[in-house]
């Protein structure tokens, strides 16, 4: 009997071979067939992450120039020169999955521009202190751990690979985070006060930074589509529940306050017990419409804009190659 070919398949058996590669773990490729709704949830998710990469560098950015030692410079500048690398980096992943649809970078980043695509509500945040950097680096960067490794086997392949580059390098960045958090809370008793206030101005942002819970973690019946098509691996909530357990306890032993008095480890229940975030805000925050999101989103526009030239020279020098190639 003549094997039929994958081009012949019904889009049902398509879809249903396409499940079978999921639920045996296979990578799917940029260059395999997927559906609309895998494909769809891919480009959202990251786009997103790629574009928080990006934006999650300004608010350190803004402290290169007025780190306390040439040392500290050095490391926050290599930070956010990563932090960039890792946009650009996820945005090429993005390309490939927008470019059947006729879709380029430019409509990611205009869709940025627009408050169309959304990033982490943490870079919408001021960051005023030295201790905004700290915090930054170790806590904001921690929550990012969590989920990136989590996403570490995503079923979308040159996700999880880019992923793998992505945290090598967040494991460095934790680690200077953690080294200024150090330096502040064994310092001055107004470079302790200063580490206490930023903790108290983001802490509901931390809470925030993993969404709100999602319909599984609420017992709804319907399942989060990047869970179901092995995109992720936890849900919002679980990701939460983990940063509180790694986290508290070392806030707690550098003699810090966390700013939330609810919040206890219920025995029975195994879980964290916190004050809800408001979420009401999260959503305006996400939409573009937090403190510092129309300095940043504006900065952004600029940089690219004035950037423009660049863009066209490489355009134009890769379209004459394939002149002289042809």
């Amino acid at each position: 009997m003549t094997a039929i070919k994958f081009s012949e398949l019904t889009e049902d058996q398509k879809y249903e071979h396409f499940m079978e590669r999921i639920e045996n773990d296979d990578k799917i490729e940029a260059e395999d067939w997927m559906p609309e709704e895998y494909r769809n949830a891919l480009i959202k998710l990251i786009s997103s992450h790629g574009i928080s990469e990006i934006m999650g560098a300004l608010p350190e950015k803004e402290w290169v120039p007025k780190a306390p030692t040439i040392n500290r410079k050095l490391a926050i500048m290599a930070k956010v020169q990563d932090e960039m690398g890792h946009g650009q980096l996820l945005l090429r992943v993005t390309e490939d999955l927008i470019k059947p649809l006729g879709k380029t970078r430019e409509d990611i980043m205009n869709d940025l521009f627009t408050k169309k695509l959304k990033f982490h509500n943490v870079f919408h945040m001021p960051a005023p202190t030295w201790a905004d950097a700290a915090i930054i680096a170790w806590l904001v960067d921690g929550a990012a751990i969590l989920t990136q490794t989590m996403m570490l086997k995503s079923s979308y392949g040159p996700y999880a690979r880019a992923l793998k580059r992505i945290c090598q390098e967040e494991s460095f960045h934790a680690k200077h985070g953690e080294s200024l958090t150090l330096a502040l809370a064994a310092g001055t008793p107004n470079q302790k006060q200063m580490l206490q206030e930023s903790l108290n101005r983001w802490w509901e942002p931390l809470l925030m930074f993993f969404g709100p819970k999602s319909k599984k973690d609420i017992g709804h019946s319907s399942v989060d589509i990047n869970i179901k098509y092995k995109i992720r691996s936890k849900t919002n909530e679980e990701l939460r529940q983990e940063f509180l357990t790694k986290y508290v306890p070392k806030i707690q032993l550098l003699g810090l306050s966390i700013p939330d008095e609810t919040l206890y480890f219920d025995e029975d229940k195994e879980e964290w017990i916190y004050k809800e975030p408001d979420w009401a805000r999260f959503k305006q925050i996400v939409t573009g419409n937090g403190p510092k999101s129309d300095e940043r989103i504006g900065l952004r526009r600029d940089s690219y804009q004035y950037n423009g030239w660049v863009r066209d020279a490489l355009a134009a020098y890769q379209q004459n190659e394939r002149v002289f190639a042809g």
